[in-house]
């Protein structure tokens, strides 16, 4: 299946890009597809996964809507399905 997936801040800089489509096998979820994603970009190594948990502060959209209101990582995902990747933010006053 298809998946589209969005990068943002210092995880886009680790994929070279801000969008990129890639193939993962059918029935695959967020977990799978993050520890994939650790696995193929360096940048992202161990930053998204912690402990069999979705890293703190870090942000997951499928398709618009925060997987941890879903499923968690084990939200599944279907071929056309859209992933955003958002790291820990900081700043302000």
């Amino acid at each position: 299946m298809e998946i589209e997936l969005r990068f943002f801040a210092t995880f886009r800089e680790a994929a070279g890009g801000k969008t990129v489509e890639e193939s993962f096998a059918d029935g695959s979820t967020v977990g799978e597809v993050l520890r994939e994603l650790e696995a193929e970009y360096e940048g992202m190594a161990g930053r998204l996964i912690v402990d069999g948990e979705l890293a703190p502060q870090i942000n997951v959209l499928k398709n618009g809507r925060e997987v941890l209101h879903l499923d968690g990582l084990d939200t599944s995902l279907a071929d056309g399905d859209r992933l955003s990747v958002f790291p820990p933010v900081a700043g302000g006053v």
